[in-house]
């Protein structure tokens, strides 16, 4: 981790970048904001962001960069957002900000050592076609320890090939195309026919190169043989030979045709294989073989899309050895979740495919919307019983969640002003501002303030760097220690061990942005809140919901309460939801250490974890809307009106009068029977008696109203039956 606190050129300007949206703390620098101050008198016109300053999402960008040229390989990025071309926007930023950081410590390193790295163009390109004829690499101790990273972007869009069977195919003939086409075709060619997997030492060897004597061996003897051959079929047509000798000269033109032959079919063969493989790319070997339809239903045909994947993957590592660093292919997937459910499938078996290798330099950045992607995933009839919940199948493809966060201020403002301008200037906005005259040479005094100030902000941002570079290792260290009881909520899952790994360098350094003053959540913290995300999605995504929604209403709750407190006075409410979020439900891990987690190991406040909301990159935010939706649409449902005892003692007095009818028609039949059912003899009156028996004033059949309501109704309607 000696390279996390490492800048990039872009990134020196986030010491003047606080994540907070209040209105003063967004000038705390005035290189910043100066622009709000210096433009205030200057009418509304002139009040609009500059195109330098730094928005949310540079942030958010540069922190992903940052990890990326650390993180180990091969690594999927899940790059979820439900957004359009603010994606590709991120994106370009990423890129320039890998290549910056990877230039930086490049320049770092050389100073340190005293090698230096070799280039494939100019001249380096002969010496490369030598290396790869003659010389075979060794993996080296020295070169497991190199830190200088190239990268090479290839971006893939789905879109264009959804309409083909196999568009599989089209992402791994794109990746192969473009290291083709980067570092020709000649060099790949040759390393087909002639080269060699690199080797590997267990002995600490300064040497990375040894000679293929196996090849030298080849070559001289066909060289030779070549050259014996020509010659002796030159001395047996000269007019030089001796005419008594005719049988000698035949034996000389045999051997001579033989060794002609021989050894030029030889060298004739090697060059063939070299220009077949320089006009067949690998390319149109997949290609062709996807057009056959008996071989690609054979189990066959995946085992040869991995030999050619494995070669170039070998062929990667030995440019590794000779450009002497690190390469990394990052292929950006977009447009994916504008795909059928089937092509989806086929996608993410080539990115598995190609992830098989463990020492596959590729990095893939799956830039889509996680619910679409999840329900394409259900959806596929090929993945029936192995994708049932397609979140889960995401979770065990990809190793790096990042969830786009909700665009900010600064971003909003930066969009805005976009949209005003013209779509010229929209277009060739990088270009003009390269091509932007510098500003002539004021006043001195004005000059070096702005030095300053810029030097101030770089002093700010190391410090910064280094600060984060120590919480970094202060809060993985906490994953591992086992006198602290947070292992015990990280899974046994090998997949999720890294999400969790890769995800709290990036939550570190946000929260060292937000709190530049060092203080806030503490680097346990910050890895617990990042366990709870990855263990507990659904259940965390719920309070947080609940709070979002309490606040909305105007009745927030208090800073000091408990987030485990909050999950249970809306437990109920989020049991009702069970049927609706079932496919969530199942990304949880155990209730009962949800419950110790939040209760007594972790008690998050609402404070905290409003101050951790903003940091959180690996909850998707896509099951918080969809819970958010559920809950709208389930207060718009009316209440059912209460029963009126008075609509309903009619309904009971018709049915006690059928009661009535039914055993005085028994009792006609039957006097005997109603007797003994009744419990009053024939000719007994029910109502005299009671008369009797009770004094005058005193009402029988408001008594009995009184504890059943229905019997005034029954007297009533018994009276004109007797």
């Amino acid at each position: 981790m000696t390279g996390e606190g490492a800048g990039t050129g872009q990134a020196n300007r986030l010491g003047s970048w606080a994540l907070s949206s209040e209105p003063h703390q967004l000038s705390l620098c005035g290189w910043c904001w100066g622009w709000h101050s210096s433009s205030a008198g200057q009418g509304a016109g002139a009040a609009r962001p500059p195109s330098d300053i730094l928005t949310e999402d540079d942030v958010y960008c540069s922190c992903l960069a940052k990890t990326l040229c650390h993180v180990p390989v091969p690594v999927t990025v899940g790059f979820y957002a439900p957004f359009g071309c603010r994606l590709h926007m991120m994106l370009d930023k990423i890129t320039e900000l890998m290549e910056q950081e990877a230039t930086q410590r490049e320049a770092e390193l050389l100073q340190h050592v005293q090698w230096r790295p070799r280039s494939v163009r100019g001249w380096g390109f002969p010496q490369l076609l030598w290396y790869l004829v003659f010389l075979q690499p060794v993996i080296t101790e020295v070169h497991l320890r190199r830190k200088n990273v190239k990268f090479l972007f290839i971006r893939f869009s789905a879109w264009q090939y959804a309409g083909a069977d196999k568009l599989w195919a089209g992402l791994v003939t794109t990746l192969c195309e473009g290291i083709r086409h980067h570092y020709g075709a000649l060099p790949f060619s040759l390393y087909s026919v002639l080269g060699n997997k690199p080797a590997t030492t267990k002995a600490f060897r300064q040497r990375e190169w040894h000679c293929r004597r196996r090849v030298c061996l080849a070559l001289v003897v066909l060289v030779v043989a070549l050259g014996l051959g020509v010659a002796l079929l030159y001395l047996s047509l000269s007019s030089h030979a001796p005419s008594h000798s005719s049988a000698s000269s035949s034996v000389m033109r045999l051997f001579g045709g033989a060794a002609t032959t021989l050894s030029g079919s030889g060298l004739l063969m090697a060059v063939y294989s070299v220009g077949k493989h320089l006009f067949v790319s690998q390319r149109k070997k997949i290609e062709r073989l996807v057009s056959h339809e008996k071989f690609g239903s054979q189990l066959g045909f995946m085992c040869e899309v991995k030999k050619e994947v494995e070669l170039l993957t070998d062929f990667l590592c030995f440019l590794e050895i000779y450009q002497r660093c690190r390469l990394r292919i990052v292929l950006e997937v977009t447009g994916l979740d504008t795909c059928y459910p089937e092509r989806v499938v086929g996608v993410l078996n080539a990115i598995n495919t190609l992830l098989s290798d463990s020492h596959a330099p590729f990095i893939f950045i799956l830039v889509v919307d996680p619910s679409i992607l999840a329900a394409c995933l259900e959806s596929a009839s090929s993945m029936k019983g192995t994708a049932d919940n397609g979140y889960l199948f995401l979770n065990r493809t990809v190793t790096l969640p990042f969830s786009v966060p909700i665009m900010g201020r600064r971003t909003k403002l930066q969009f805005l002003h976009d949209a005003v301008q013209s779509r010229d200037d929209l277009l060739y906005r990088e270009m003009t501002r390269q091509l932007q005259p510098s500003r002539p040479v004021g006043d001195e005094g004005a000059q070096l303030l702005a030095v300053e100030i810029q030097a101030g902000a770089e002093r700010t941002q190391s410090c910064i760097d280094a600060e984060a570079a120590r919480r970094i290792q202060e809060a993985l260290f906490c994953l591992h220690n086992e006198r602290d009881c947070l292992y015990e909520y990280v899974p046994d899952n090998v997949v999720s061990m890294r999400r969790i790994v890769n995800t709290v360098p990036i939550t570190v350094r946000l929260l060292q942005q937000q709190r530049r003053d060092f203080g806030g959540p503490t680097p346990r913290q910050a890895v617990a809140w990042v366990v709870l995300a990855n263990q507990w999605p659904c259940r965390l995504s719920w309070v947080l919901q609940c709070l979002e929604d309490r606040q909305q209403s105007g009745g927030a709750h208090e800073a000091r309460e408990r987030l485990w407190d909050v999950f249970c006075d809306n437990s109920s409410e989020l049991h009702t939801m069970t049927k609706a979020l079932q496919n969530v439900f199942d990304l949880d891990g155990d209730p009962e250490l949800f419950e110790r987690f939040l209760g007594a190991d972790f008690p998050f406040t609402v404070a905290e974890a409003q101050s951790l909301l903003r940091c959180t990159i690996n909850l998707d935010h896509s099951i918080r809307r969809r819970m958010g939706l559920i809950r709208a649409v389930s207060s718009l449902k009316p209440p059912s009106p209460p029963k009126s005892p008075a609509g309903s003692a009619p309904r009971a007095a018709n049915r006690a009068n059928h009661s009535l009818q039914a055993t005085s028609a028994a009792n006609g039949a039957n006097p005997a029977r109603g007797v003994a059912r009744s419990g009053h003899p024939a000719g007994h009156n029910p109502a005299q008696a009671s008369e009797a028996r009770h004094p005058a004033g005193h009402n029988p059949a408001q008594a009995s109203e009184a504890c059943h309501p229905w019997d005034l109704t029954l007297v009533d309607k018994r009276r004109p039956l007797a």
